[in-house]
């Protein structure tokens, strides 16, 4: 008999891989060794040159991951590894809870130590070859070795509960499991500027001077309610520039990275900055929670639907259904629906990133220099500057530089 779920999740992953792989081409194909008039001397010819073909390695090398990925998975399934690891987890006599915890994160413990070959070679093969990485062999130990105490920390505790939810609770576990994961990540925004992202960099209170008076002063004139902005040392792993508003309440902060403020003069920085607040007066940061918030509790209703569903664990040929493996085998069954909710979150945070840019050309006294910025980030990061445009619906969470500037500039009409 013809197992829909099997199908289903089959055909899901294929088409995702298909636009993955359509996408990746079509942007490789887009590549010019001309610039666009519009951004005329923006690049020297041979550095353009050299973005061109870091977009390249880096497209060439991700058609790889995905590939060897869908592979991996593929093999795995067809093979039965799932049936075979649930056997020998159960072959140790714990309960369900704690077999899930073991079954779960023994995947993605094999899941990461086949990812680690690829970020070592990303790192220092990659961004070595184009002179952006900075990351000491022991930084990029450490950063592992903490990620991992985050993820037993943090993250067995909280699947633990959730296990114990649909295990225990009844036909409201949906809900608990839902409010539990709400709770937990809202914790987790309010305490990570202080305490877990400065697990992983130093953050430094901008020092007196011209940029910290010209900085507080516009966030005065635009009542934005900041008592400090941050420098992060970012050149520790990268030579790339960025910066980023996160966090609520009085942990809130807008974190620099030092080569940002290398790289840039005070009024620039002034108009990055300006677009962080964007982000904050337009409230985008409490809409992108609540937009993540009601995507979890459609996850965990679906969730409690389809973990009643005998043909989901006949799909990865499993002897016994369980719990964890409901969960995670509806990750995959969901795939299509989170493709389509993907599309659309991509497309919101580039109307908020044009939201945030509007804001700032607004609100600065020169909006030439948010573009003088936003050209000096784009090519300081070797940035493609024409993406095809079906790679950007498919991928980006920022329009494309070229679309940013027309946008800004239009709005001084």
């Amino acid at each position: 008999m013809l197992n829909p779920f099997f199908f289903i999740i089959l055909i899901a992953l294929l088409v995702e891989y298909a636009l993955d792989i359509a996408a990746s081409l079509l942007n490789l194909k887009a590549l010019r060794y001309e610039l666009p008039l519009e951004l005329g001397g923006l690049y020297p010819p041979d550095e353009y040159r050299r973005s061109q073909e870091y977009t390249r390695t880096n497209i060439r090398f991700h058609l790889l991951i995905v590939t060897l990925g869908l592979v991996v998975l593929l093999v795995f399934w067809f093979s039965g590894g799932f049936n075979f690891l649930d056997v020998v987890v159960r072959s140790w006599g714990f309960s369900p809870i704690v077999n899930g915890v073991f079954y779960i994160g023994m995947l993605l413990l094999g899941y990461s130590l086949l990812t680690l070959s690829f970020g070592i070679y990303e790192i220092f093969v990659i961004e070595q070859r184009f002179g952006f990485n900075r990351t000491s062999r022991r930084t990029f130990i450490l950063d592992r070795l903490k990620g991992l105490g985050l993820v037993i920390l943090l993250g067995v505790p909280l699947l633990a509960a959730i296990l114990a939810l649909f295990q225990y609770a009844g036909n409201f576990a949906w809900l608990y499991g839902w409010a539990t994961v709400t709770v937990v990540s809202l914790v987790l925004q309010f305490i990570a500027p202080t305490l877990i992202m400065p697990l992983f960099n130093k953050f430094t209170p901008l020092e007196e001077g011209e940029l910290r008076e010209a900085i507080l002063g516009y966030a005065h004139s635009v009542n934005f309610p900041v008592k400090n902005v941050f420098v992060i040392d970012g050149s520790r792993r990268s030579s790339k520039s960025n910066a980023f508003f996160t966090g609520f309440g009085a942990n809130k902060r807008i974190a620099l990275f030092d080569t940002l403020i290398k790289n840039h003069t005070v009024a620039e920085m002034v108009a990055v900055l300006a677009h962080e607040i964007g982000h904050y007066k337009k409230k985008h940061v409490l809409k992108g929670t609540a937009i993540g918030i009601l995507h979890t509790g459609l996850l965990f209703f679906l969730l409690s639907v389809f973990l009643r569903s005998p043909g989901l664990y006949q799909a990865f040929g499993m002897q016994e259904p369980s719990i964890y493996s409901g969960l995670l085998f509806f990750g995959l069954l969901y795939t299509p629906l989170e493709m389509l909710i993907s599309l659309g979150t991509g497309a919101l945070s580039r109307m908020h990133e044009r939201e945030a840019d509007r804001f700032a050309a607004e609100t600065i006294p020169d909006r030439e220099r948010m573009i003088d910025a936003l050209k000096k980030l784009s090519t300081g990061n070797l940035s493609n500057l024409i993406p095809h445009p079906f790679y950007v619906f498919l991928n980006y969470s920022h329009p494309p530089l070229l679309e940013r500037i027309k946008e800004i500039k239009k709005s001084e009409s």
